[in-house]
């Protein structure tokens, strides 16, 4: 069984606050080496428990002041790869999620303007299979985060 332990917590929880920290400063804030630190980090990575390190951009800032989640209704699962490989390849769409209630699939998506919003649903909506869309368009966000509190315990098993 494979375990954090609180070190391995706080190393978590200080990359996902301060992505850009210096392993020098987690050495610190752990008491270990930073060799120690690097060969946790590396494990960690192994272990699949980090899976990346990335930069988070203002959308507005970059011309995308719409966001907007998209609900998809599908006719069947005969198009599914297609739909899948379709979606996942539009630049607009931050996140797909395969769904329960109305709809099969929840689109997190993120436009310049109305515009560009609707020319995505066009293309959403001539894709096979797909019987149609709802959208919600966002007027503020309150809270909008990937941080996962990291603390002691066993792993879930990987398929």
């Amino acid at each position: 069984m494979e375990r954090l332990d609180e070190t391995d917590a706080t190393i978590l929880r200080l990359l996902q606050t301060r992505g850009r920290i210096k392993r020098t400063e987690i050495a610190e804030a752990v008491g270990l080496s930073i060799p120690s630190v690097s060969e946790r980090m590396r494990k960690l990575e192994e272990r699949g428990v980090v899976t990346g390190y990335h930069a988070i951009l203002d959308a507005k800032r970059l011309g995308r002041d719409i966001t907007a989640f998209v609900r998809v209704r599908s006719a069947s699962s005969e198009h599914y790869a297609e739909f899948i490989q379709a979606v996942t390849d539009m630049d607009e769409v931050q996140e797909l999620h395969s769904v329960t209630g109305g709809g099969s699939h929840l689109l997190k998506v993120r436009v310049a303007n109305t515009a560009s919003l609707e020319a995505l649903l066009g293309s959403l909506q001539a894709l096979p299979g797909v019987r149609g869309t709802e959208t919600s368009l966002v007027l503020s966000t309150l809270k909008e985060t990937s941080y996962l509190h990291a603390a002691p315990m066993t792993l879930v098993p990987t398929d």
